[in-house]
């Protein structure tokens, strides 16, 4: 690997891990899979910095993309690639939806905290209400999401293990296991998304690894 596919790759994995969960962790309000009349209030008392660092969280997903093909562009091997790719495309399309359930919560998170301001619980219970199918919509989406996250990890562990010893045992593990355990609690407890959140901190931390290892074995 060159000096410049190095940085480029491992900045990458450092900048997706910073974006998404320091983006989310920073949030002045967090938003729960279904709005509810007080997330509202919540984001408007602190709606430039809450919208700001959701953006900040929601192009972290984009950054990741980056990260993953640049990874995928540094797999040599043809027993590596025909599993690396794949899994890329699969894992990439899991982030992008990621991001898309993501921008709907931005949005109306945003939209809902001024235009709810000031109003009756009625209407802001009636605002909800018309929220209520489309909400729905969007969590299946998040559902998927994760799921197309974890095959594509799993799927990338094991080319990634055929590629050799370049990679650490312990970094490509651990996203194995990652991408496991998002299948099965996702899949297994479909109506406690709630459940995932360790996996989403794991794997924030499992991309700030790669990147270190990236630099290190470059």
């Amino acid at each position: 690997m060159s000096d410049f596919e190095v940085n480029v790759t491992g900045g990458f994995f450092l900048a997706a891990s910073a974006m998404l969960w320091l983006g989310w962790i920073l949030l002045p309000a967090k938003l729960g899979d279904y709005f509810v009349p007080t997330d509202f209030p919540a984001v408007l008392k602190r709606r430039r910095l809450w919208i700001w660092l959701y953006r900040v969280h929601l192009f972290g997903h984009v950054v990741a993309v980056m990260a993953l093909v640049a990874l995928a562009t540094l797999v040599s091997g043809e027993e590596s690639r025909i599993l690396v790719w794949p899994a890329v495309a699969v894992l990439g399309t899991g982030l992008m939806m990621g991001a898309i359930a993501a921008a709907f919560y931005y949005h109306f998170g945003a939209w809902g905290s001024l235009d709810m301001d000031g109003q009756s619980d009625e209407a802001v219970d009636g605002f909800i209400t018309s929220l209520r199918a489309t909400t729905e919509y969007v969590t299946c989406l998040v559902r998927f999401s994760r799921v197309f996250i974890g095959v594509g990890q799993v799927v990338l562990v094991i080319g990634l293990l055929l590629q050799g010893a370049i990679w650490p045992v312990w970094l490509v593990g651990f996203g194995g296991l990652l991408g496991i355990a998002g299948m099965a609690l996702t899949m297994g407890l479909p109506d406690n998304l709630k459940l995932y959140r360790p996996v989403f901190h794991l794997n924030a931390l499992w991309l700030l690894a790669f990147g270190l290892v990236v630099f290190t074995v470059g």
